[in-house]
């Protein structure tokens, strides 16, 4: 399609509509793929410093390690850490600090990392540097993506907003600013108000918002009287810390009227006296403030032809917990490789349908997640005396645990074909005899097929894959009984075996040529829709 302001001879495999956390990790994760030509495409000049998320959960941690992206971030962590350390005053009784730990919070009961057991199967071998998650503000993870997209050849224009687009069956035609790209994909990852799935005609349900919450980094006068931490009164709820002059407040009051006016001192200062009771306390500036509500409302599918969503684009609920971040970082991680096997012509279109059906059911977890959260924080007597007994079940190890592991989405796999259940979760990080860990082995973003008997998987499996998969003979000392494992490049188990099992070649073939690439029985199964295809079934892990 060529019109008057095309950008002639462009063309991009993939145009991803928004550079926040998700676009950017999304469009790297085309380029490890192999999709040659991907751009990014921003309103914003800069990363947006409006204080957001500030948490990552276990998957995200363990998705950023097998990028080999977390020593960048040890900076900006053990900062992090020492704001924490100077506002909460942790001592260990001579004088110097220790590391605050953390195991997160459900509707603001906070939850004790000294009764959490992290003993059951589902934390078995798994990554030594994730644990539950990791504090870390969303403006640095932003910068930290935008340098590795760079660095992998990713084009970012900012500055630049999406102002329509057309598609047929062989592209898209995107409109930039009056000009136009031509590209195979587009994806939408430019937020709640996604001017994508807008266009693109996305039903989007969901339940309405009945809060006005704030956050934001204030100049304080008179915070003394503030309460650290989470706090219920009998109008709603507000949070002072973990850092000077953060503030949160929520208030049951309806939603605001324009959420996405500026935020005033005075408007943010009335609330924090309402809803804390401290008339003393003054907002003498702000810093960086922002307005959010309960609104929950997911894409009832995350395809439409050639375009796509993923992120806040694809599913909105409330913030608490920072949920939000972390499931669309998950939708990039998910999608980033399929596409790119698409773009390349190592897989069918259809295997994009996989795309939707792995990734719904979490996101429908996640926003029931968070309205669970608004019920226990509503200021009237039946949510109060429902929220007592919460406190009590949080407070006791067998509580904590199980809020800590669905807080942290260790329990997080699919439902992909095979009965092994190691199968649709995400790769246990073996340590393996060559003193490397599974993990490390992923960083290319390759899919891996890892034996540990100590002898080749047979060529007449592998020949066909060469030019695409990791092949790594070795053992594990933890699992010796455990034979073989095929990770996809998304880090989760498509095919695994025991020593002790029946052979499985069969298994290893149609996984192989499902998910790595093919065009005989593993890809006829994609075209057709069937049997053994992700049915879209969330399954977590034995408790």
């Amino acid at each position: 399609m060529t019109t008057q302001g095309t950008e002639q001879g462009t063309e991009y495999d993939v145009v991803v509509a928004g550079a926040g956390p998700v676009g950017l990790f999304l469009a790297a994760e085309l380029r490890l793929g192999g999709a040659l030509r991907v751009l990014v495409v921003e309103r914003l000049t800069e990363v947006d410093e409006t204080i957001k998320a500030g948490w990552i959960n276990h998957p995200s941690v363990v998705a950023l390690n097998r990028r080999g992206l977390l020593p960048e971030l040890a900076a900006v962590r053990e900062a992090v850490q020492e704001r924490l350390r100077a506002f909460q005053g942790v001592s260990d009784g001579d004088g110097t600090t220790e590391r605050p730990r953390f195991a997160g919070h459900f509707a603001g009961i906070m939850l004790d990392p000294e009764l959490f057991d992290d003993s059951g199967p589902e934390w078995a071998d798994t990554d030594p540097a994730a644990g539950p998650g990791l504090v870390l503000p969303q403006a640095e993870l932003e910068r930290a993506l935008g340098r590795w997209a760079e660095q992998l050849g990713v084009e970012v224009r900012r500055g630049v907003e999406l102002t329509g687009f057309t598609q047929d069956a062989d592209g898209v035609a995107v409109q930039l600013d009056g000009r136009t790209v031509r590209a195979g994909w587009l994806v939408g990852c430019d937020g709640g108000r996604s001017t994508v799935r807008r266009l693109a005609g996305f039903a989007f349900p969901g339940t309405a918002p009945e809060i006005t919450g704030y956050q934001a980094l204030a100049e304080l006068s008179g915070a003394e009287r503030l309460k650290a931490g989470w706090n219920t009164t009998d109008v709603g709820t507000y949070v002072h810390g973990p850092f000077p002059g953060r503030v949160l407040t929520v208030e049951f009051d309806s939603p605001p009227a324009d959420r996405y006016a500026p935020v005033t001192a005075e408007e943010l200062e009335a609330s924090l006296r309402r809803v804390s009771g401290v008339p003393e306390v003054r907002v003498t500036g702000v810093r960086t403030a922002t307005r959010f509500t309960d609104n929950a409302r997911q894409a009832t599918e995350y395809r439409r032809g050639r375009v796509l969503l993923a992120g806040d684009a694809a599913h909105v609920h409330s913030p608490f917990g920072g949920q939000g971040l972390n499931l669309g970082l998950g939708d990039a991680l998910n999608l980033g490789w399929k596409l790119a096997a698409v773009v390349g012509g190592r897989a069918p279109e259809s295997l994009l349908d996989t795309y939707t059906a792995e990734r719904h059911p979490i996101g429908a977890w996640v926003l029931d997640w968070t309205r669970a959260q608004i019920a226990l924080m509503r200021p009237d007597r039946h949510a109060r005396a429902l929220r007592r007994v919460v406190e009590d079940l949080a407070g006791s190890g067998t509580g904590t645990t199980y809020l800590v592991n669905r807080v942290s989405g260790v329990w997080q796999r699919y439902d992909l074909p095979g009965g092994h259940p190691l199968t649709g979760a995400s790769a246990p990080d073996l340590p393996l005899s060559d003193g490397t860990r599974l993990g490390e082995h992923l960083h290319t973003g390759r899919p891996l097929l890892l034996g540990l008997t100590g002898s080749p998987a047979p060529d007449t499996l592998t020949a066909p894959y060469t030019d695409r998969l990791t092949v790594l003979t070795t053992t594990c000392p933890t699992r010796p009984t455990l034979k073989a494992l095929l990770v996809r490049p998304d880090g989760f188990v498509a095919w695994a075996a025991d020593t002790d099992g029946e052979e499985d070649e069969d298994g290893l073939a149609a996984a192989l040529e499902r998910w790595v690439g093919g065009s005989g029985a593993g890809a006829r199964a994609l075209r057709t829709g069937g049997s053994g295809g992700a049915r879209g079934r969330l399954h977590e892990a034995d408790p």
